[in-house]
């Protein structure tokens, strides 16, 4: 019983994804081992902030001429943008719960900054 709480909450660096079953498997560095694969939590239309880089570019509608051209912005925010899914990247910084059972069910809670 100890060693499954003391398993509870681990914090590991994501290795392998499966976007199409919002899956993903973590390496926990301090242990040397890695999961199998868990599900990762989603936050349906969940707001997010986008603060752009001033390297991308909008399409800009004239909407006398029916025309348009592309140009660089500069950083901005897109309010109202919001999200679908969520995925970590292989390599990020990810915490995980454990359901506390021999053997439970894991889920990546989200990112570590």
């Amino acid at each position: 019983m100890e060693n499954i709480l003391e398993n509870l909450v681990r914090v590991g660096i994501v290795t392998d994804l499966n976007a199409d079953k919002l899956m993903c498997r973590v390496k926990y560095p301090d242990a040397g081992i890695t999961s199998g694969w868990l599900y990762v939590l989603q936050h349906i239309d969940g707001l997010i902030t986008v603060a752009p880089d001033n390297k991308h570019s909008h399409t800009v509608h004239d909407t006398y001429t029916g025309g348009g051209s592309s140009v660089a912005v500069p950083a901005h925010n897109h309010p109202g943008t919001l999200t679908k899914v969520w995925m970590p990247k292989v390599n990020d910084k990810v915490l995980v719960l454990y359901v506390p059972t021999e053997n439970g069910d894991g889920f990546v809670l989200g990112g570590i900054s």
